[in-house]
C-alpha cells in the first residue's frame, strides 16, 4: 500500500456541516470480511484441495514462493468474491483477507502470487490433469449430497445437460462463428444434478467445447461416467436423464435404454410428426378461435426414425400462441420419453421443469462471469472455467447453509453482496485472529446462522 497519505485521501469540504476528510489509511482492512465463510465452505467440502491435488507442479522447488493449491485458492476465492480477471491480483495481493483464506499469515505474511505468476498456473496445465479435476468436482459433488441426504434415502435423481453460448472476442483457440448464437463462441456444456424432487440444481460439471462442436457432442461419455458414480452412491435412486432437442438422436437414445436411465428428451419437428400433431393442431386452433387466447392440447404417437432401432413413444403438444396485434402462430413441440403417466403431466411437471437450470447458467454468467475465456489457449481457458465452476459449488454450499434464513433463495450476486461484501479490520494476536465487522450490518443475523451452519460456534 502506498504510505502517502496525501494522496491517498479525499475531502469533501462544503458536504456536511463540518469537513469530510476520508483517508485509504487502513492497513489491516479489507471489504471482502465476509469470505471467511467460503473458506468455512472450502474446508467442508475439501473441494480446493481435491482440485489441485489432480495438478502437477513440474517448477523447481528451490524457486517456488506460492504453492499450486495456494495459487489454485487465490484464484478460487478471487472469482468468488466477484474479482474474475487474474489482473486483479495486484489489487488484491496484500488484502488481508485474501491472504488468510489462501493459507498465509493476514499480516504478517507475504503477498499472494502476482498476475504473471496467475497467468503461468492458468496455461500449465494439461488434458489429463483437467480431466482428472472434472472428475474431483463430480465426485465432490456427489459426496457433498451423499452425506447431506444419505445414500439410501435417496430415490430420485435427474440430470439435466445444457449447452449455452460463451461468445469470444480475441483470437482463442477452438474459437468458431456459431450460426444459432451468430456469434464467435466457444460451446461449453454444463451439466447439474437434483434429488428427491427438491427445488435445486447443482452444478457437477462444466465442459468448453469448440464454438462449431455439435450439441451432443461429449453428452454420452459425461453421462457414462457420472450415472456410475451416482449409482455407487445411491444405489436404491432412479435416475432421470432431461434433455433438449439438440441432444436427440438415435446414438443417444440407445445409451439411454441399454443404460436403463428414465428419460424424457426434445426432439425437433420434421413431416411425419406433423402430420401426426395435425389433428391435435387442428383441435387447438378451435380452442383459440373462441377464446382469443392462447391454447394447447396435448396427445402422444409411437414414431421411429429410420435410423432408430426401435419406435418410441413421442408426446406432442400442439399449441396456438395468440398475441395481442399479432396473427396466431402454430406451435407444435415434441418430445420423447420412456416414462409413464399423461402427456400433460410430463411436458408441463417433468420436462419444462428444466428451464430453471437456465437461471443457474445465468448465475454463472452473470454473478461469476464464468464466459471470461480470453486466454490465448484453449486448454488454460478450461481451467478457468474449471475454476469458476468450483467457486460456484462454493456458493450453492452457502446457499444450502442459508436454508430457513431470509437468504434462502438469493442468487450468487446477492449472496455475494449481503455476504462477503463486508467492510472488516483484522486483529492478529499470538492467541487468535480477532475479524472485527460492522456492528450496522443489515445481514448480521443470517450470516452468523449461516456461519453456524457451516461450523462456527457461538462466542
Amino acid at each position: 500500500m502506498d504510505d502517502d497519505t496525501t494522496r491517498q485521501s479525499v475531502l469533501f469540504s462544503d458536504l456536511f456541516d463540518q469537513p469530510l476528510l476520508a483517508k485509504f489509511d487502513q492497513p489491516h482492512g479489507s471489504s471482502d470480511g465476509g469470505a471467511v465463510l467460503l473458506k468455512a465452505a472450502d474446508a467442508r467440502l475439501q473441494l480446493s484441495q481435491r482440485l489441485a491435488a489432480c495438478l502437477d507442479d513440474e517448477r523447481q522447488a528451490g524457486k517456488v514462493s506460492h504453492g499450486i493449491q495456494e495459487i489454485f485458492r487465490q484464484r478460487l476465492f478471487a472469482i468468488a468474491c466477484g474479482y474474475p480477471d487474474g489482473n486483479d491480483a495486484a489489487r488484491l495481493a496484500n488484502d488481508p483477507i485474501h491472504k488468510l483464506v489462501c493459507g498465509r499469515e493476514a499480516i504478517a505474511g507475504a503477498a499472494l502470487a502476482s498476475q504473471p505468476t496467475l497467468s503461468r498456473f492458468e496455461n500449465a496445465p494439461g488434458r489429463r490433469e483437467l480431466y482428472r479435476m472434472g472428475e474431483a468436482l463430480a465426485e465432490t459433488v456427489i459426496e457433498r449430497h451423499r452425506r447431506r441426504l444419505g445414500a439410501k434415502k435417496v430415490k430420485h435423481i435427474t440430470i439435466d445437460l445444457d449447452p449455452t453460448d460463451d461468445p469470444t472476442h480475441g483470437a482463442q483457440q477452438l474459437t468458431f462463428f456459431n450460426g444459432h448464437y451468430d456469434t464467435w463462441c466457444y460451446l461449453p456444456m454444463a451439466g447439474f444434478l437434483s434429488f428427491n424432487h427438491e427445488p435445486d440444481q447443482y452444478l457437477f460439471a462444466y465442459v468448453l467445447r469448440p464454438g462449431n462442436a455439435p450439441a451432443k457432442q461429449g453428452a454420452i461419455g459425461l453421462l457414462d461416467r457420472i450415472v456410475e458414480r451416482l449409482r455407487a452412491a445411491f444405489p436404491r435412486a432412479r435416475i432421470q436423464v432431461r434433455l433438449d432437442g439438440g441432444f436427440a438422436g438415435p446414438e443417444m437414445f440407445d445409451y439411454l435404454e441399454d443404460a436403463k436411465l428414465d428419460y424424457i428428451v426434445a426432439m425437433a419437428e420434421n413431416k411425419i410428426l406433423t402430420r401426426r400433431a395435425a389433428p391435435l393442431m387442428r383441435q387447438a386452433r378451435r380452442l383459440s378461435r373462441a377464446s382469443r387466447a392462447t391454447e394447447h392440447v396435448y396427445g402422444e404417437c409411437r414414431y421411429g426414425a429410420f435410423s432408430w432401432r426401435q419406435p418410441r413413444r413421442v408426446l406432442i403438444k400442439a399449441e396456438v400462441v395468440r398475441l395481442e396485434g399479432r396473427e396466431p402462430k402454430d406451435n407444435a413441440r415434441f418430445v420423447v420419453t420412456n416414462l409413464p403417466r399423461s402427456p400433460k403431466h410430463l411436458y408441463e411437471r417433468v420436462y419444462c421443469a428444466r428451464g430453471e437450470i437456465e437461471n443457474r447458467i445465468k448465475e454463472l454468467h452473470h454473478g461469476l462471469e464464468i464466459d471470461r475465456t480470453s486466454c490465448t489457449r484453449f486448454l488454460a481457458n478450461q481451467l478457468r472455467v474449471l475454476v469458476t465452476a468450483a467457486a460456484y459449488v462454493l456458493m450453492q454450499e452457502l446457499h444450502l447453509a442459508a436454508a430457513r434464513t431470509a437468504l434462502a433463495r438469493a442468487q450468487v450476486t446477492t449472496l455475494r453482496e449481503r455476504l462477503l461484501k463486508l467492510g472488516a479490520w483484522i486483529e492478529v494476536s499470538v492467541r487468535r485472529i480477532v475479524l472485527h465487522l460492522p456492528q450496522a450490518m443489515p445481514w448480521a443475523c443470517e450470516w452468523r446462522r449461516i456461519a453456524k451452519s457451516l461450523g462456527a460456534v457461538p462466542s
